[in-house]
């Protein structure tokens, strides 16, 4: 029996050239290819600066940094999505607010954005999920009505499409960080990747992701360098930079076939799912259904050769989040959602076959 997970990286002979040439390179870090890399998501998005990092937790962590985010402020976001997001306030003493999400589309739900700001609200991280952009233009309306920032957490949604624009042009945001993790649309190995249009906050990124080092004017000639600020040691390699390169010129066709897959599921499977909005051309990294029974179709889906995986349980249930004072019923929508979703195999090396077995596979575990 063929073994399907949730998610899975697609390498071919040019992403392995493209490494080996590196390896083979004076450098391994600190060198070309991450800036290459970098110009090369510029081009891809539209948007005028990237600095790539380490992960997509690192990049987060380096927005509330350069935004200034602290003790005093508040930041809101979505409950439905990887730690990560609400973590990256906590990790610079801000304290985090949800909002919660759309039934149809499990994506934060403006209304509920301006039912959580107060005087102390910063920031808002919209989490496009599985792929999904937010109504990133109503977000951005609210946060102008508020004097708020908006950082995308675009982890899942590189290669989408809002209303024309790429995500990541930032059109309607201050910043936005991808995620290039394996089971993403395309991967480093780890890694990630913020982009911006300001560049006061892109020069804030660079110095925070190399220890707050500044080497300016006749420093560049010499041994010198001062540190400015308090930094991190957040940088992306040559290698994976390189890796990067050769994936991103692969995107669009794997986003044609992550769309093929999706519409197939649709139009075989008739269990609930997500919709995708008329604003929207998704590069959808998952494919979320809603199922009774979920701990009980997923251990039969184990027998039947399905690794499948839930996104997410949600963050305000988290112990360290109810420590802060969260507890269940507190965003119902998201709970309910969290009740009976899991997410179904979608990656683009999966062939037509490969679809029609795992159809079938479920919908025995359905008619058991």
């Amino acid at each position: 029996m063929k073994i399907f997970s949730y998610g899975k990286q697609f390498l071919d002979e040019s992403d392995y050239q493209a490494v080996l040439e590196v390896l083979q390179s004076d450098y391994l870090t600190c060198g070309p290819k991450v800036s290459e890399f970098e110009q090369a998501l510029c081009a891809y998005t539209g948007a005028k600066y990237c600095v790539a990092v380490s992960n997509a937790t690192a990049g987060l962590h380096l927005a509330m940094l350069a935004l200034g985010i602290g003790q005093e402020d508040e930041v809101i976001t979505s409950p439905i999505t990887f730690l990560s997001s609400a973590n990256c306030a906590r990790f610079v003493g801000a304290s985090v607010k949800f909002a919660d999400i759309e039934s149809d589309t499990a994506n934060i739900d403006v209304k509920e954005i301006e039912k959580q700001i107060t005087s102390k609200t910063k920031a808002i991280i919209p989490v496009h999920f599985a792929g999904q952009s937010c109504d990133m233009e109503k977000i951005r309306q609210l946060a102008e009505k508020h004097n708020l920032f908006i950082v995308e957490d675009a982890a899942h949604a590189i290669g989408s499409d809002y209303k024309n624009t790429k995500v990541g042009s930032c059109r309607y945001s201050d910043m936005a960080v991808f995620s290039f993790h394996p089971v993403k649309n395309i991967t480093t190995g780890e890694g990630g990747a913020i982009t911006t249009n300001n560049e006061e906050l892109y020069k804030k990124l660079l110095s925070y992701r190399a220890h707050g080092i500044h080497k300016e004017g006749e420093m560049l000639q010499t041994w010198e360098y001062e540190m400015h600020e308090l930094g991190y040691n957040y940088r992306l390699t040559d290698i994976q930079a390189a890796l990067g390169i050769s994936q991103l010129k692969k995107l669009e066709q794997f986003k044609k076939r992550r769309r093929e897959i999706v519409q197939f599921y649709n139009e075989h499977l008739g269990l609930p799912h997500l919709i995708e909005k008329e604003f929207s051309s998704a590069c959808f990294h998952l494919y979320p259904v809603l199922v009774e029974n979920r701990k009980e179709f997923y251990h039969k889906a184990k027998e039947q050769g399905l690794n499948l995986q839930v996104h997410y349980i949600p963050v305000h249930l988290q112990p360290y989040y109810q420590k802060l004072g969260f507890k269940k019923g507190d965003f119902p929508k998201a709970e309910v959602y969290y009740d009976k979703c899991i997410s179904l195999p979608l990656y683009p090396s999966m062939s037509d076959e490969d679809l029609t077995s795992i159809v079938q596979r479920i919908k025995d575990i359905i008619h058991e």
